[in-house]
């Protein structure tokens, strides 16, 4: 049987890393707590940047900005990225990321709760990244569903819950099962939906790329 966390600390170790003011964007996060993707994550991230070449992006949950700058750095030209963000803490720190690193203008930073700024976009969008409050994702499903173009993807983030998402609500502690079962509701909603082709992988956290038949 295969050890997964060796098996992810092998394939990190052949990461060739990003550009500098990603991996110092990377350390400052990690000394100060702050969540952002895992190396895995990025990884595939990049991948997609450079496969699925988006032109119009929306992030749900920015924190300081880590991976909507990934985003950018990894994208093309004439990208843009709209990323929402509601922890007013955070929000300046991500500004100020923006304004440093973000030379090419491809971000707009909307604050606010995701759940009332989703109402208000229109469609256009060929990728979404889902990265915010787990327990929220379900609701969030049917507006981003709605602004998605056809053919477009949906990348969900943190789905696995680091493996809680297996076990029975009552092998949780009692704090963390609405989360669990919104995500396991979310889960087979990405699977079962007729609009959605998904795929569910042990990437980072567990991620899911969904396409919009």
């Amino acid at each position: 049987m295969i050890d997964q966390d060796r098996m992810t600390a092998f394939i990190n170790s052949l990461d060739r890393g990003n550009t500098p003011f990603l991996d110092e964007l990377e350390r400052e996060a990690k000394a100060g707590d702050v969540p952002i993707i895992r190396k895995d994550t990025q990884a595939l991230l990049k991948f997609l940047m450079a496969h699925a070449r988006p032109k119009n992006i929306l992030e749900v949950g920015c924190a300081v900005g880590f991976s909507a700058l990934l985003m950018a750095e990894y994208s093309g030209d004439d990208t843009r990225i709209t990323t929402i963000e509601k922890y007013e803490k955070r929000i300046p720190i991500a500004k100020e990321n923006f304004q440093k690193y973000d030379s090419h203008n491809k971000i707009t930073l909307l604050e606010g709760d995701a759940t009332e700024i989703l109402k208000t976009l229109s469609q256009g969008y060929d990728f979404i990244f889902m990265d915010a409050a787990k327990a929220q994702y379900i609701n969030f499903l049917p507006e981003c569903l709605r602004i998605l173009d056809k053919g477009g993807l949906l990348v969900s983030d943190n789905v696995l819950q680091d493996g809680d998402v297996i076990e029975s609500r009552f092998a949780v502690t009692r704090r963390d099962r609405t989360i669990h079962s919104r995500m396991r509701e979310y889960l087979y909603e990405l699977k079962h939906n007729d609009a959605l082709n998904t795929v569910i992988l042990t990437v980072g956290d567990g991620m899911t790329l969904s396409v919009k038949l």
